[in-house]
């Protein structure tokens, strides 16, 4: 017998499995939306000094990307899971139309490994500050739209009707599988009304993959919609945002999800939003062209790179040299890789101090999430700022909405740190949670100095 079903929430995912056609359509309308700004602004001239957002598509479609699309899905993953990939994401929906009609062969084994996303958007995010992603369509035009032919591409060759790229190899796959882990909604499974349900039903296509019946997280889940329903036991539902990560029965966070957290979403992505408004990174660039010129070595202040590998737009006076280039790879490798060793030493140190057996270190990482997510946030928005002051916009209650946002995501990881932290005697948790609390203190002055200064 199907367990009763109610609430507004559980309504809204069983519409979302019927009107699988609606959705279908908005996605389409997205993906129209998508090629458009990502096609013709990159064959358009540098705008004017003149130009606005309402009268230039360059623009436009530059404050779409940058200022609204990315720094909103990111605020929207953290609220309502995986929505965007699953309802709105145009690769999403590509990779899984060319993957119906494609070839079907089976996933191979080296695709599988769990380090790609990871991978993906260690190289996409700084390769994208080299070429000025954020500034120029022509680089969001090789970027993104060499994501979503790539995309296209292993739909076409793997799996059938699936989703093989947003499993394994999107870029920003990983990212979004931890911040769906603090979502107040998700897609819950019982596992005891599903062995109720003894009728016949045709399995569910789910696109991302996933063994419905068992799945206890929101990480891979793209809450599509398509199994709501199912067997009775599928239904969406509210949650505490910290029901996953202190959930006991979960299983542990793999050293992928622990390597994007720590050294991407922290380190590696901190550094690339912060280089080009650091004085560190000034000073060093000075002294490194200083140190050459004084040897009669010009070869690296050449500014001969082609655009597609270094920022190389004269029209607009903004050329890469060589030795801007080395700066750049030097600062976010360098700087991001810096701090991720700072954080992972003390939750790892953190953890050991909980006592034998107590506290995994990878469990203990998983409380950083929601400061990892308002750091993204925060630098993401940082863009949408530098748009909205272009157009003389100055929005009053930015800087308490900052603090706001950096006071609730380090709080909200220190209350996870000290609940996860709950097995280990007081005197131990009481020193786990003060060296847990180091690298929560040391990203909240990082980004307090970036968007306060």
């Amino acid at each position: 017998m199907a367990a009763p079903r109610a609430g507004m929430l559980a309504r809204l995912g069983d519409a979302m499995a019927r009107r699988r056609g609606t959705i279908l359509a908005l996605q389409w309308c997205v993906i129209v939306f998508y090629l458009v700004l990502l096609v013709v602004p990159a064959f358009m001239p540098i705008p004017d000094q003149d130009a606005h957002l309402y009268s230039n598509l360059r623009l436009f479609a530059q404050f779409m990307f940058w200022g609204i699309w990315w720094p909103f899905v990111m605020l929207a993953t953290m609220l309502f899971g995986r929505a965007w990939c699953g309802v709105f994401c145009p690769e999403g929906a590509l990779t899984e139309l060319a993957s119906r009609h494609g070839l079907g062969r089976s996933i191979p084994r080296w695709m599988r490994w769990g380090g790609w996303p990871f991978t993906a958007f260690v190289c996409t995010t700084v390769y994208g500050q080299l070429v000025s992603v954020y500034e120029y369509p022509q680089a969001a035009l090789l970027v993104l739209g060499g994501s979503t032919v790539v995309a296209v591409a292993v739909g076409f060759v793997y799996g059938k009707g699936k989703r093989v790229w947003c499993r394994y190899l999107c870029p920003a796959s990983g990212v979004f599988a931890l911040l769906a882990k603090i979502a107040p909604v998700h897609f819950r499974v019982s596992e005891e009304a599903w062995q109720r349900d003894t009728s016949r039903k045709p399995m569910v296509n789910c696109a991302p993959l996933i063994d419905i019946r068992h799945m206890k997280s929101a990480s891979a889940c793209h809450a599509c919609g398509r199994c709501s329903g199912y067997r009775g036991a599928v239904q969406l539902a509210a949650r505490s945002p910290a029901a996953e990560i202190l959930a006991r029965g979960n299983k542990e966070a793999g050293r992928g999800e622990v390597l994007t957290l720590i050294f991407g979403v922290i380190g590696i992505a901190t550094a690339a939003f912060q280089w080009s408004s650091s004085r560190f990174f000034v000073q060093m660039k000075t002294a490194a062209a200083t140190w050459l010129i004084e040897r009669d070595s010009f070869m690296l202040l050449n500014d001969n790179a082609p655009w597609w590998l270094l920022t190389h737009y004269p029209a607009a006076n903004d050329v890469f040299s060589w030795l801007d280039g080395l700066c750049i790879l030097a600062y976010i490798l360098g700087g991001g890789s810096a701090l991720g060793l700072a954080v992972f030493a003390a939750v790892w140190l953190a953890a050991r101090l909980a006592g034998p057996g107590a506290l995994s270190w990878r469990r203990l990482a998983m409380g950083l999430v929601p400061m990892a997510g308002t750091g993204v946030f925060l630098g993401l928005t940082m863009l949408t700022l530098t748009h909205l002051k272009a157009e003389r916009i100055v929005l009053a209650w930015v800087p308490a909405a900052r603090m706001l946002l950096l006071t609730g995501g380090s709080g909200f990881s220190a209350w996870l740190g000290w609940r996860l932290a709950d097995r280990a005697p007081i005197a131990r948790r009481l020193a786990t949670f003060a060296v847990y609390a180091l690298p929560l203190a040391l990203i909240d002055a990082i980004w307090g100095l970036a968007v306060f200064s």
